[in-house]
């Protein structure tokens, strides 16, 4: 049990956990702190004023080719013959906790006197470096909940796609304002609704917070360890409520 982070694990599990308990490097209290004033969260529920807008095929091929007019990059939109279109988006990855990736570790084993190789399926864990960025090529139907799986992907993380969101994120009058994406939700319409301009309209991948745990996105084992840290504080707290009691209860003996 770290002193700093309050992270449990096996002992036989300790040297195989890469756990930062003082953060991401660099990071300090004052990261990000003027944005986390300015930011707005808004319900998954409220539709964006993109969402709300509904576009026909002239008027989706006239979009594109004012959107690929106005970037300098080459990074364009395509229109495909079904009506389809493709491009690119960029997400940024706001993650403040450590993501989790395979280690295989490959270790000599005997069987009837014939060695051979046994891969045995590990994790380790570390912080996604601050400010990460990453470029998409997706279709103009590719949902969001898409998006995040293959972010994870990108990055080989093996936790569950559900600890995480797609947020769209603006700023308008120097307010800063983040909505979270329903998973059917198409960040790529999205992009061409609102234009090239990352002010008017960007991705960024965070935590799922939600104000209520889902505890449908953790394993069994992290499930089982959660349920032996509250057992733990259980008893603690109920420890120090005897200890307070007998206390009060010694000293109304002695004023008797």
């Amino acid at each position: 049990l770290s002193p700093d982070c309050s992270f449990t694990c096996h002992y036989r599990c300790r040297a195989l956990v890469r756990l930062d308990c003082s953060g991401p490097p660099g990071a300090s209290d004052e990261d990000d702190g003027d944005e986390q004033v300015l930011e707005k969260d808004t319900n998954v529920d409220e539709p964006s004023e993109w969402e709300k807008t509904e576009l026909d095929q002239t008027q989706v091929e006239q979009r594109i080719k004012e959107y690929n007019s106005q970037i300098n990059s080459n990074l364009f939109m395509s229109l495909n013959k079904d009506g389809s279109y493709t491009g690119f988006i960029k997400v940024q990855l706001k993650l403040v906790r450590p993501v989790s990736v395979p280690a295989t570790k490959r270790g000599p084993a005997l069987q009837a006197g014939r060695p051979h190789t046994q891969g045995v399926k590990r994790r380790t864990s570390f912080y996604l470096p601050k400010g990460t960025v990453k470029h998409l090529h997706i279709l103009s139907h590719t949902r969001a909940s898409e998006v995040i799986d293959a972010l994870l992907r990108k990055f080989t993380v093996v936790d569950n796609p559900r600890k995480f969101a797609l947020y769209e994120r603006s700023e308008k009058d120097e307010q800063v304002y983040l909505r979270k994406l329903g998973d059917e939700e198409q960040p790529l319409r999205l992009r061409l609704l609102a234009g090239p301009s990352e002010k008017v309209l960007s991705f960024v991948l965070k935590e799922n917070e939600t104000g209520e745990v889902n505890w449908d996105a953790f394993t069994l084992p992290e499930l089982h360890n959660f349920l032996r840290i509250l057992q733990r504080e259980e008893e603690e707290h109920v420890r120090r409520l005897r200890h307070r009691y007998a206390r009060c209860r010694q000293k109304m003996q002695e004023a008797l």
